[in-house]
């Protein structure tokens, strides 16, 4: 054994330090995962078409509800319908997923997390 050592080795240094790091890991763990949980719950709705068509989403990417106004049916003109209906989605999902990073942003404090 190398002298000056002794048989705690050098785990004696920054113990403490280490314990306070893992627990504020595991702390940052139950927050994140507690805020996944109410991210999947909120709902998200965007309009398209002026508001003839708007789209509601789940956090968890689930399309909870699509209201179409009558005025938006034509029947010479199902394209645009269509299109405003992918439209009104894709800003609900854009929604959803810009609060969840602005969310995580907030938790993790700009550490640059895989999220």
């Amino acid at each position: 054994m190398a002298k000056g050592f002794g048989s705690r080795g050098m785990g004696g240094m920054g113990g403490g330090m280490n314990m306070n790091m893992l627990k504020q890991a595991q702390k940052m763990q139950q927050d994140m995962l507690k805020m996944q949980q109410e991210l999947q719950e909120k709902e998200y709705q965007a309009a398209a078409g002026g508001g003839v068509v708007s789209a509601t989403v789940s956090g968890k990417h689930e399309l909870k509800a699509l209201v179409i106004d009558p005025e938006a049916v034509d029947p010479e003109d199902v394209e645009m319908l269509q299109d405003m209906i992918v439209a009104a989605v894709n800003e609900a999902m854009r929604a959803a997923d810009s609060d969840a990073a602005e969310t995580m942003q907030k938790l993790t404090g700009g550490m640059g997390l895989p999220f």
